[in-house]
């Protein structure tokens, strides 16, 4: 399901006059969103704020100029994540897209990666699990992070994340492969003992 809410024209054309109660609306429903995006790129709660308050304020600028080519929720997105990549760039990290594609290895290796399906659904909302899911997806490369937490974090669909991103829906396919291989090969020995674990029991 495609995380991209369609607000009403009429909300969309009241920010585009300047509506203040509108803008309000619109930082309360998607606030939550932007700041967990923020926290999981960029590490550290103060970063997550400051890039926060710099996309709305970014939005409230630029809302006038608005011309509906895209939904607002991936409008907005963009400016989040082109502020979230912009703080890092400013910490000296560099900051590049993967240029090769999956290989065939990458995208069939799965004989050796424990198969999460059999875990009971407890397992995925305790905090431990959270925690190594958090650190796994902090090792990934930044544009496979993006991808990873546009896609399966926030439900965006390929075509929207595409946008969201400017790339075209064939790079994010196929930074999708490769951030979950890489992830179930970081995770595949903590969830082994999981399984080992409810096997004892």
């Amino acid at each position: 399901m495609s995380a991209a809410r369609q607000f009403p024209s009429e909300f969309v054309d009241r920010l585009i006059a300047g509506d203040g109660q509108a803008f309000n609306e619109l930082v309360d429903q998607t606030s939550g969103g932007i700041y967990g995006l923020g926290l999981r790129m960029l590490g550290n709660a103060q970063d997550a704020e400051d890039m926060l308050q710099e996309t709305f304020l970014k939005a409230h600028n630029a809302l006038r100029g608005f011309e509906k080519r895209s939904s607002l929720y991936t409008w907005l997105y963009r400016i989040a994540t082109n502020e979230a990549l912009m703080m890092l760039r400013r910490r000296k990290t560099e900051f590049h897209f993967d240029p090769e594609p999956a290989t065939q290895e990458e995208a069939e290796n799965g004989e050796e990666v424990v198969d999460w399906c059999c875990l009971p659904e407890q397992e995925f909302i305790s905090e431990e699990t959270r925690s190594e899911l958090t650190r796994a997806v902090a090792k990934l490369s930044k544009a496979l992070r993006m991808v990873f937490l546009l896609r399966d974090v926030r439900g965006f669909s390929t075509k929207e994340t595409a946008e969201i991103l400017q790339v075209n829906e064939e790079v994010v396919k196929t930074r999708l492969v490769r951030a979950r291989v890489k992830l179930r090969d970081e995770l595949s020995g903590y969830f082994r003992e999981r399984l080992q674990g409810q096997g004892k029991k």
